[in-house]
């Protein structure tokens, strides 16, 4: 009795969990994780679909199109995709066209990049704000004049009329000239009391320290090249020319046969992502670090 008095009395332990606002740091912590899980979610669902669906028969894919465990997996979408259609002849077409645009971006972009950030000539911040109105301009914009300088040079229908149009982008001579900014002049003026003309300034001393941003230039142009579409619409229509994302674009129309095809057309897209996604997963990290060093400045 003594005791269940005593207990009676005793006052209640309040639990600390902190002060009001560290309480309301974590709640918010929480629910920006709960959201960032959502969209998580959300953006690799039709991903995982498609790879689901891709193992499917034609029948199943049809009746449960959004499963995510193939009833009876099979391979036979990617046997029928590379045997009975021209998916190696675009893949070839496709790896040409994004290692010429990208070598020629890191070279070009790099070049002009310097010559904007370093180099005295007359126009140049007219040429620098022309070249920031070009990136506000809609690549759609300009597919017309693009097709009509294309056919004037007499280029139509070549590997050069795919290449050479993309050797070069506003986007990218902005990252490099930003990134040429942030480095010390000291550095320049060594080489050049040491004997060095611009070029050489250029291509032994700055071009090795801008290998990060090099690296943003490598990813973001093979992304770009690798999935363009509406330029290869205009510069070609020749069926030995077509790259992979024409290809794909045909296999939506019911190119092989009829039917939906679903399996066939999401085992061409699966393979076709395989390269860009190995690249941002090999240089995720370096994307993320070098972005900030080359805005910098």
């Amino acid at each position: 009795m003594t005791a269940a008095v005593a207990t009676a009395r005793r006052p209640a332990v309040r639990r600390d969990r902190g002060p009001a606002w560290l309480r309301r740091s974590r709640s918010g912590t929480v629910v920006a994780l709960t959201v960032l899980v959502v969209l998580a979610v959300a953006y690799l669902y039709p991903f995982a679909i498609s790879l689901a669906t891709s193992l499917k028969s034609d029948a199943e894919a049809a009746t449960d199109p959004l499963s995510l465990i193939p009833a009876t997996p099979s391979t036979a979408a990617y046997t029928e995709l590379l045997r009975n259609s021209d998916f190696p002849l675009w893949v070839r077409n496709s790896v040409i066209v994004t290692l010429a645009v990208t070598t020629g971006r890191v070279l070009f972009d790099s070049m002009a990049g310097y010559a904007l950030a370093r180099l005295r000539f007359p126009g140049r911040s007219l040429v620098f704000a022309a070249l920031v109105a070009i990136m506000a301009v809609p690549g759609v914009v300009l597919l017309i004049p693009r097709f009509l300088v294309i056919n004037t040079l007499g280029i139509y229908n070549s590997f050069a009329a795919l290449i050479l149009p993309l050797l070069a982008d506003a986007a990218g001579i902005f990252i490099m000239r930003s990134f040429f900014m942030s480095v010390p002049r000291g550095v320049e003026e060594a080489a050049r009391i040491d004997g060095a003309g611009p070029f050489r300034v250029f291509w032994s001393v700055v071009l090795p320290m801008a290998r990060p941003a090099l690296i943003t230039i490598v990813v973001l142009s093979f992304q770009g090249s690798w999935n363009e579409l509406s330029h290869f619409i205009v510069a070609s229509d020749r069926p030995e020319l077509q790259t992979l994302t024409k290809g794909v674009a045909q296999l939506t129309a019911g190119a092989l046969s009829q039917g939906t095809q679903y399996p066939l057309k999401l085992a061409a897209a699966v393979i076709m992502s395989i390269p860009v996604a190995v690249l941002f997963i090999v240089f995720q990290r370096r994307i993320t670090s070098t972005h900030d060093g080359a805005i910098k400045g």
